[in-house]
C-alpha cells in the first residue's frame, strides 16, 4: 500500500509535501565495494517548516543535500538509488540545464563558510545582482534595487554602503547574512542550511538563526538545516532527523525527541550538550568514531559504540520502525527510555 504523507496541521488544514526524498543510496568510491555514505535515507519536507538533519562529521549529513542539489563529484562518488520528488518531478532525473535552472530559484543553499563561497574578486552586490539577472528577465538596475531591498531584509546596515564593499570588509556574521541574501533572491521554495553558524561566535550564531525563523516566518519557505549543534536544532527546528553511518537513526518531532529520545546515539548527543546548571570537570563525550562501512552491513552501525548493545546487535541491523511520528532504528529503545527515567530519577535523588 502506498504511504500516504499529507498531513494535518494544527489549524485543520493538510498539507501535502512540498519534497519527497525516498530511499537515496549515495556510495563513495573507496574500498571494494564504496562506502556508503547515504544508505537508504527518505526526508519529507512540508511547506513552511524546519526539518533539522543532525548528527557526527561523517555521518551523511551534507551528502543528503548536496546530492539534491546536484553538487557532488560524479566522478568520486555516485547515486546509485533513490527519487527527489519536487513539484512533481524527480531532481535525480533532470539534466544539469534543468539543475540550474532549479538552483537557485527554486532551492537555494547558503554553504556554510560564506568567506570561501563568496568571490573575493566582486562586491557583494555584484553577486546578489549576478543571481538574480540569472534566472529573472530584469534590467541590471532593477536587479540591483532588489539586492538593496535583500540586504535590508537580512538586516544589513546601511545596504546602501555595504552592497558596493567586498567580502573581506566584512565580518563572517555579515558576510553569512550576504550569504543568506543570494540564497533569497529569487523566492525559493526551499532554503537549504548546511552548517551556517559555523566558526562564528555564540551572539552571531543566536542572530543568525533567529534570522533564519523570522524569514521562515515572513516567507513560508521550508528548510532544511545541517548541522551537529543539537543546541541549534532546539533553537529553530520543528521536526528533526539524526543520521549515523549513513542511515538516519531517528526522527520525529524535536519536542518529542528532546523529552524521550529512544535511539542511544541520540542520547548520547543530547548528554554533551554543555550545561551551565551542572558543575561538571569533563564534557561527556560519545567513546570512539564514526566508522567506515563497506556493504553489505550485517549488525547495527552503533554496535561498537553503544552502552546497551547485545547479542542481537551484532547479528543484524534494526529497521527504522516509526511509531505515532516518532521513528526509531534501534532493538532496544523501549529499553533505553527505561533506563533513561531511571538516570534521572537517581540524578534527583
Amino acid at each position: 500500500m502506498k504511504q500516504n504523507n499529507t498531513k494535518t496541521m494544527e489549524s485543520g488544514v493538510s498539507q501535502t509535501p512540498l519534497l519527497e526524498i525516498k530511499g537515496l543510496k549515495h556510495y563513495y568510491d573507496a574500498g571494494q565495494r564504496g562506502v556508503p555514505a547515504v544508505d537508504g535515507v527518505d526526508l519529507t519536507l512540508y511547506p513552511g517548516e524546519i526539518v533539522g538533519i543532525v548528527g557526527e562529521s561523517g555521518c551523511g549529513k551534507s551528502t543528503v543535500v548536496r546530492s539534491l542539489m546536484g553538487l557532488i563529484d560524479s566522478s568520486s562518488a555516485k547515486r546509485i538509488a533513490g527519487q527527489a520528488v519536487f513539484e512533481g518531478r524527480d531532481i535525480f532525473q533532470m539534466n544539469e540545464k534543468e539543475l540550474c535552472k532549479n538552483r537557485g530559484k527554486k532551492i537555494a543553499m547558503i554553504f556554510q563558510n560564506p568567506l570561501s563561497a563568496l568571490d573575493p574578486v566582486y562586491t557583494v552586490g555584484d553577486q546578489i545582482v549576478e543571481m538574480i539577472l540569472l534566472h529573472e528577465a530584469v534590467s541590471r538596475a532593477e536587479a540591483r534595487e532588489k539586492a538593496m531591498k535583500l540586504l535590508s531584509q537580512v538586516n544589513i546596515p546601511s545596504p546602501e554602503v555595504r552592497i558596493d564593499q567586498y567580502p573581506h570588509e566584512m565580518s563572517g556574521g555579515m558576510q553569512q547574512r550576504i550569504m543568506i541574501a543570494i540564497a533569497l533572491a529569487c523566492s525559493p521554495d526551499i532554503l537549504i542550511a548546511d552548517e551556517p553558524t559555523t566558526a562564528l561566535d555564540v551572539t552571531i550564531q543566536a542572530q543568525i538563526l533567529a534570522l533564519i525563523k523570522e524569514l521562515r516566518d515572513k516567507l513560508g519557505i521550508a528548510v532544511i538545516l545541517i548541522t551537529h549543534n543539537m543546541g541549534v536544532v532546539a533553537a529553530v527546528c520543528d521536526r528533526m532527523m539524526v543520521m549515523y553511518g549513513g542511515v538516519v537513526v531517528e526522527e520525529g518531532s524535536c519536542r518529542e525527541i528532546f523529552a524521550a529520545p529512544r535511539h542511544p546515539y541520540t542520547k548520547g548527543l543530547l548528554a554533551a550538550i554543555p550545561s551551565i546548571e551542572e558543575d561538571k570537570e569533563e564534557l561527556y563525550t560519545i567513546p570512539g568514531q564514526v566508522p567506515v562501512l563497506e556493504p553489505p552491513v550485517e549488525s547495527c552501525r552503533f554496535v561498537s559504540r553503544c552502552q546497551y548493545a547485545q547479542k542481537e546487535c551484532l547479528s543484524a541491523e534494526p529497521a527504522l520502525i516509526r511509531e505515532n511520528g516518532h521513528g526509531c532504528r534501534c532493538f532496544r529503545w523501549q529499553e533505553v527510555q527505561k533506563f533513561q527515567k531511571e538516570d534521572a530519577v537517581l540524578a534527583d535523588e
